[in-house]
C-alpha cells in the first residue's frame, strides 16, 4: 500500500513537471493583415491615353496563400477628381492593402493663386532660412 502511494505521488510529480514545461503558441489571424511582404511591383507599360478614361496601375493581390498579380485596367474618369492608386502599407507586424480612391483635384488657377499668396512676404526670393540660422545671422 505504501509503495502504491509512493508510485502515484511520483507519477503525479512527473506529469506536473511535463505540463509545466509545455509551451503554448498562439497565432492570431487579423483579417486584412498579411504576414508576408508583397513582392516588388512589376513594370507594366501604360497604354496610350484614352479620352474620358484613367489608367489604374496593376498591383499584387493576396490570394490566401501567395500573391497574384492583377494587371492594370482603364476606369471611367470622374470630373474634378484625380485617381490615387492603391498601395501596400506596413502595419502592426504585417501588410495591409489600401484600395485606390478618388480625391478632389485642385484647379490650376487656385494653385497658382495659392502659391503667390504663400510667397508674397518672402524677402529672399523663395529662399527659406534653415531653423536656427537666422538667429546666428546666416540668413
Amino acid at each position: 500500500m505504501n509503495k502504491s502511494i509512493h508510485f502515484l505521488l511520483t507519477a503525479a510529480l512527473a506529469a506536473s513537471a511535463l505540463a509545466a514545461s509545455a509551451q503554448v503558441s498562439v497565432n492570431i489571424n487579423v483579417p486584412g493583415l498579411i504576414q508576408v511582404a508583397p513582392p516588388a511591383p512589376r513594370y507594366e507599360p501604360m497604354p496610350g491615353p484614352r479620352s474620358g478614361q484613367v489608367w489604374v496601375p496593376g498591383h499584387w493581390q493576396w490570394g490566401g496563400r501567395d500573391y497574384v498579380w492583377r494587371g492594370g485596367y482603364w476606369q471611367t474618369a470622374r470630373p474634378d477628381y484625380a485617381y490615387a492608386p492603391g498601395r501596400w502599407v506596413q502595419a502592426a507586424g504585417g501588410w495591409r492593402w489600401h484600395e485606390g480612391d478618388w480625391r478632389r483635384a485642385e484647379r490650376h488657377e487656385e494653385r497658382r493663386h495659392d502659391n503667390y499668396d504663400d510667397h508674397r512676404d518672402d524677402r529672399h526670393g523663395g529662399y527659406h532660412c534653415p531653423p536656427g540660422q537666422h538667429k546666428k545671422g546666416n540668413c
